[in-house]
């Protein structure tokens, strides 16, 4: 039953700043009743109310802090506190360390500290966290960033979706995606930088990891603004051999064994 899969809402995939109609870089992974906000780009809490509230949440998931992916928690804080959205507890928050410091120097005016704890539950992720929320299971691995950075796998019975974060290839992506039956990986550009540590996947290295992983599916997100969409699938699709498309602002995949491996 499609009730029983699991399903990712593209909430937006743009980088480094909104498009018009494509806000950055966030997801709602659902599966029955279980929501989880996964990345929280600049815009994606306007598409989050089409499909939840956050007193709605059973959690949000920051792969990293870059405002590309965490900007709206901001927005999210006066919500969950100061307007018509009423919380039973503070939403679990799952970011990397130092994430509820950082909010509270950006949101504390006074000489008293924001109550960032009264709108989130934080909780710091480290390479190989896992927790359960409510039927997903969410695992988590530090990946290459130059900053604290994480992918993640969510898991329902015997369905898979694995996220990059942003990340250049490593290893800890591949075995984090091992056998799953999608991956939503960035595409961040066309070619490696000539100089300097690379921090992002290429259209093709998505196409790469992909296949290292055995992947199901591809569906390409955080396309740069060097790349159009379509070049990003073309890229993508000679290295990796299975189904690969766009993350397009407001797709729903259904993800499991009964929708194909993530259709």
């Amino acid at each position: 039953m499609a009730s029983d899969l699991l399903r990712l809402t593209v909430l937006g995939s743009a980088t480094p700043y909104p498009s018009v109609d494509n806000p950055c870089s966030g997801y709602l992974v659902s599966h029955g009743a279980t929501r989880v906000w996964v990345d929280a780009g600049s815009g994606t809490l306007a598409q989050l109310q089409r499909h939840a509230s956050l007193d709605e949440l059973d959690a949000i998931w920051i792969s990293h802090l870059h405002a590309d992916h965490s900007a709206d928690l901001l927005t999210a804080y006066y919500g969950a506190l100061y307007a018509d959205v009423r919380l039973s507890a503070p939403i679990p928050l799952y970011g990397p360390p130092g994430i509820a410091d950082r909010l509270a120097h950006f949101l504390t005016n006074t000489a008293v500290r924001s109550p960032i704890e009264s709108a989130f539950d934080v909780h710091e992720l480290h390479d190989g966290h896992q927790v359960s929320v409510g039927a997903l299971t969410l695992t988590s691995r530090a990946v290459a960033h130059g900053i604290p950075a994480f992918a993640l796998r969510v898991a329902a019975g015997d369905s898979s979706l694995v996220y990059s974060g942003d990340t250049a290839p490593c290893a800890g992506l591949t075995a984090l995606a091992e056998g799953c039956d999608v991956l939503l990986c960035e595409a961040d550009s066309a070619e490696r930088p000539a100089d300097g540590e690379q921090v992002h996947h290429t259209h093709e290295d998505a196409g790469d990891t992909a296949s290292a992983a055995r992947a199901g599916r591809l569906i390409v997100t955080h396309v740069g603004r060097s790349l159009t969409p379509e070049q990003a699938v073309a890229g993508a699709a000679t290295r990796f051999e299975g189904p690969v498309v766009h993350a397009a602002p407001g797709a729903v995949f259904s993800i499991g064994r009964a929708a194909g491996r993530g259709r």
